[in-house]
């Protein structure tokens, strides 16, 4: 019997390209803060948006510059947990956080004046804002992120991604952009506009964890591995089968990748149920002698 693979250390840790650029985000938020002049009556809730700032750079780093990244090599059920990291827990907590006027302030005042100017009024730039304008509406940014996610785990793009480490860059990087314009439509984070009434945010986050539970479901019910990569692994970290991994990776999509989706739905349909009767108590209260 083959013996199973080395698993990666928790001190194994990778100083590479995304550790870099989390930690310079993390030094421009925090100087785009000091810039920024917070009422006494908000530093309590901005508090509470510096630190799931943070928090999504730290699930950010854990996802692409951990062991869990050694791992994903060895194990599709880690890859797909750097996934359900990356747009489940990373962006919404990014998006929480409303970080986007303190990481502007970052820049300094004369950089930032014909910058802004140039990005809100010039000809050279109007193209741009029609684009950001298109795919931020809610139906461009559901199809964005339903297209990337099921497109980057067709079997011939998702093992290319391992095998070129520039694709599997930008893999990540579509999946993190695609579910931050996906999460701003669902939960507010000024001074980005969201357009969606109450009840158009539960469907729209259903229509996503529907597309998330059909990948899953392909996963799990698939009858062979579906990967090259990974089923041409000779041995692997626990000594499981490459049909095994695959279905506990199918797991993690449909349970852990749901759950955020799980809390947004009764958020809103809570908020939904208490605001119905509020707004039809006064047409019943109009219509009494």
């Amino acid at each position: 019997m083959a013996a199973a693979a080395a698993t990666p250390g928790f001190w194994s840790w990778s100083v590479n390209v995304p550790l870099l650029l989390i930690v310079d985000l993390a030094i421009l938020y925090r100087l785009g803060d000091e810039r920024t002049t917070t009422p006494a009556r908000e530093k309590s809730s901005q508090r509470r948006r510096s630190l799931c700032f943070y928090a999504s750079l730290a699930v950010l780093a854990i996802a692409l510059s951990s062991p869990l990244d050694a791992l994903s090599e060895q194990l599709f059920w880690a890859h797909m947990v750097q996934h359900v990291l990356l747009i489940m827990v990373a962006a919404p907590l990014m998006i929480l956080a409303r970080p986007w006027v303190r990481l502007w302030r970052c820049l300094p005042l004369r950089a930032r004046r014909p910058l802004g100017k140039s990005l809100a009024r010039d000809e050279r730039t109007a193209a741009l804002r029609w684009t950001a304008r298109g795919l931020g509406a809610p139906l461009p940014s559901l199809v964005l992120f339903s297209v990337v996610l099921l497109a980057w785990h067709v079997p011939a793009l998702f093992d290319a991604t391992l095998h070129s480490q520039a694709l599997h860059a930008l893999e990540h990087t579509l999946f993190f952009g695609t579910a931050l314009m996906f999460w701003k439509q669902v939960i507010h984070s000024p001074p980005l506009r969201d357009r969606l009434a109450t009840a158009q945010r539960v469907a729209f986050v259903i229509a996503a964890m529907i597309v998330s539970w059909v990948l899953a479901i392909v996963l799990a019910l698939a009858p062979h591995p579906l990967y090259p990569f990974y089923a041409h692994e000779a041995i692997r970290p626990g000594g499981i089968s490459a049909m095994a991994d695959q279905q506990i990776a199918a797991g993690v999509m449909w349970v852990p990748g749901s759950i955020t989706f799980v809390i947004v739905i009764f958020v809103y349909l809570h908020r939904w149920l208490v605001a119905a009767p509020a707004s039809a108590r006064p047409s019943r209260l109009a219509g009494e002698h």
